[in-house]
C-alpha cells in the first residue's frame, strides 16, 4: 500500500466496495497486488454530478479571471506542499519510478500556475465599427459543464492539462479518471474541495460505462478525452447526438528521424532514454526510429548500448529508469506485438521477454529489420518496444515518418538548417522537435493531427478550447 493518506469522503467506498460486476480494482503494477476496489458510478450518479456542476456554474461562471486564478494558485501551492504524497500515489498506482513521479508533480503545479496567469490576459479583439452606425466587440464566455476523461499513463498530469484551462475559463467540471489509476486524482479532488466552491469540481469513478454516461449527458457542453483511438471514435460518435464539442488527444506513433550529420551517440542516448520513459507508455515516445542508411549500423550499435544501460526495476529504486507496464492485459499486448514481429522475420536486437519477477515487467526491447506495413510499425504498442528502420534518402525518410495514421509528435536529428526547415514544414505531426525529444513547454500548444485527435492542450490556446466566442453589436442611439 502507498504511504499516502487514504482518508476522507472520496475514499469511503474505496475501502468498502462490494464485490460484483460493477466494481473496479486498482493495482500496484510492480507487484500485481490490489491497492483498492470501488464501485463504478452509475448513470444516475453521473447525472447527479452534472446537475451539481450545473448549479455551481451559475455563480462560478460569473467570477472574474483574477478570482479564478487566485484559487488555482492556492491549489498549486497545496499540491507542491503535498508533493511527496502525490508522487508516491502516482508511482505505486502507475508503476513509474518515484524519481520521475516527483518531477511530474512539480510540473503539474507549474501547469496550474501558468494557466492562472494566462487566464488574466485578454484574447478579445479591439472593439470597432464594421457596419455603419454600429460597434462590434467579442466576448470569450465559458461553456458551462464540461466532462474530462483522463488516461492511466499520466493520471494527474493529464488531469491538470484539462482541469486548469477548463476552470480558469469559467466552466465547472465533472472529472472521470481511468479506472486503473484513480488514486492521485482522488487525492487532488479531495484537496480541491477545500479550496474551490462546492460543485465546481466533481469526481466520478468508474469504467467505460461511467465515461459513456458522462459523454452522453445532454447538459455536458464539451468532453475532453485522452485515450486510445477506438475510444476517441466512440466518444465523438456519442457526442454527435447532442452536438457537444469534443477534444481528443489520442494515440501516437512518434518517429525520430536521425541523419548521418547528427551527433549519433547523443541522439542514441536521448532517444533511448525517452523511448523507454514510463515503460514506453507515452503517446509521444520515440518508438519509431528512422535512420539514414549510411549511419544505420553505427546508430543501432550506439542505441543498443544505451538501452543496455537503462535500469528496469522497483519504482522506489533510484537506479530504475522505468518500471512495469500498467497491467497483465497490457503485458500480454506487448508480448503479442513482439511475438508477431518475430514471426514476420524481424530481428530482436535487445530484450523481447517478460522479466521473471512479481509484477508486470517487460525488458527494454529493440527491433530491427521491420517493413513499413508491419503491424509493429503501424500500430501503437504502448510499451517498452522501439523499432529502428533504415532509409536511403530524405524523401524516403519523410515518407516513412508520415506513413502512419497517427500525427502527434516527431523529432528530427540533423545539423543541416535547410533540412530542418523542410522537415518541420512537411512532417504531419502536431509537435516537431529538432535535436531533442519529449520536451514540453506550458506556453506552447500540444495536440495531434490525423487519428491522434484534435484540439490543443497547454498554452493559452487551451483556454480557448474551453470557451465560446460571442459577437456583441451595439447600435448608436441619438
Amino acid at each position: 500500500m502507498p504511504t499516502v493518506p487514504l482518508a476522507g469522503p472520496l475514499f469511503d467506498h474505496w475501502r468498502a466496495a462490494p464485490e460484483g460486476s460493477n466494481v473496479s480494482v486498482a493495482h500496484n503494477p510492480a507487484t500485481g497486488e490490489p491497492l483498492g476496489a470501488y464501485r463504478n458510478a452509475t448513470a444516475d450518479e453521473v447525472a447527479a454530478a452534472v446537475e451539481k456542476a450545473g448549479t455551481a456554474f451559475s455563480a462560478w461562471g460569473r467570477t472574474t479571471p483574477a478570482e479564478r486564478a487566485a484559487l488555482l494558485l492556492t491549489l498549486a501551492d497545496r499540491l507542491e506542499a503535498a508533493g511527496e504524497d502525490f508522487a508516491r500515489a502516482e508511482s505505486v498506482n502507475v508503476g513509474k519510478p518515484l524519481t520521475l513521479a516527483r518531477e511530474e508533480i512539480a510540473y503539474d503545479a507549474d501547469v496550474l500556475r501558468f494557466m492562472a496567469g494566462a487566464a488574466r490576459i485578454s484574447h478579445a479583439g479591439a472593439a470597432g465599427e464594421y457596419v455603419s452606425g454600429s460597434t462590434s466587440m467579442t466576448r470569450r464566455d465559458p461553456l458551462g459543464v464540461v466532462g474530462l476523461i483522463t488516461p492511466w499513463n499520466y493520471p494527474l498530469m493529464e488531469a491538470m492539462w484539462k482541469l486548469a484551462p477548463a476552470l480558469v475559463a469559467g466552466n465547472t467540471v465533472v472529472l472521470k479518471p481511468s479506472e486503473l489509476t484513480p488514486l492521485s486524482t482522488i487525492l487532488f479532488a479531495q484537496m480541491a474541495q477545500e479550496v474551490l466552491p462546492e460543485g465546481v469540481l466533481n469526481l466520478v469513478l468508474g469504467d467505460g460505462a461511467t465515461g459513456a454516461a458522462l459523454v452522453e449527458h445532454p447538459a455536458v457542453r464539451l468532453v475532453s478525452l485522452t485515450g486510445d483511438v477506438s475510444t476517441g471514435k466512440r466518444v465523438a460518435a456519442a457526442a454527435a447526438a447532442t452536438l457537444k464539442r469534443v477534444h481528443l488527444e489520442l494515440g501516437g506513433k512518434a518517429p525520430a528521424l536521425v541523419f548521418a550529420d547528427a551527433p549519433l551517440d547523443t541522439a542514441a542516448a536521448e532517444l533511448a532514454s525517452t523511448g523507454f520513459l514510463n515503460a514506453g507508455q507515452d503517446c509521444t515516445a520515440p518508438c519509431r526510429v528512422i535512420v539514414e542508411d549510411v549511419a544505420y549500423d553505427a546508430f543501432v550499435e550506439a542505441y543498443c548500448k544505451a538501452v543496455a544501460d537503462l535500469g528496469c526495476g522497483d519504482p522506489e529504486d533510484e537506479s530504475s529508469h522505468f518500471g512495469p507496464v500498467i497491467s497483465q492485459r497490457q503485458l500480454e499486448r506487448v508480448e503479442g506485438f513482439v511475438d508477431s514481429a518475430r514471426s514476420a522475420g524481424a530481428s530482436v536486437r535487445a530484450g523481447g521477454r517478460q522479466i521473471d519477477r512479481p509484477g508486470w515487467f517487460y525488458e527494454a526491447t529493440v527491433i530491427t529489420d521491420v517493413r513499413q506495413d508491419d503491424e509493429i510499425v503501424q500500430r501503437e504498442v504502448f510499451g517498452p518496444v522501439v523499432t529502428i528502420q533504415r532509409a536511403g534518402s530524405d524523401d524516403a525518410m519523410l515518407a516513412m515518418a508520415n506513413g502512419v495514421d497517427y500525427g502527434l509528435a516527431a523529432s528530427v536529428w540533423t545539423t543541416d538548417v535547410n533540412r530542418s526547415l523542410r522537415f518541420t514544414r512537411d512532417l504531419a505531426f502536431g509537435t516537431v522537435w529538432l535535436n531533442q525529444h519529449l520536451v514540453l513547454a506550458n506556453e506552447m500548444p500540444f495536440g495531434g493531427f490525423g487519428q491522434s485527435g484534435y484540439g490543443k492542450e497547454l498554452s493559452a490556446h487551451a483556454i480557448d478550447e474551453y470557451s465560446q466566442v460571442k459577437h456583441v453589436m451595439l447600435k448608436a442611439v441619438g
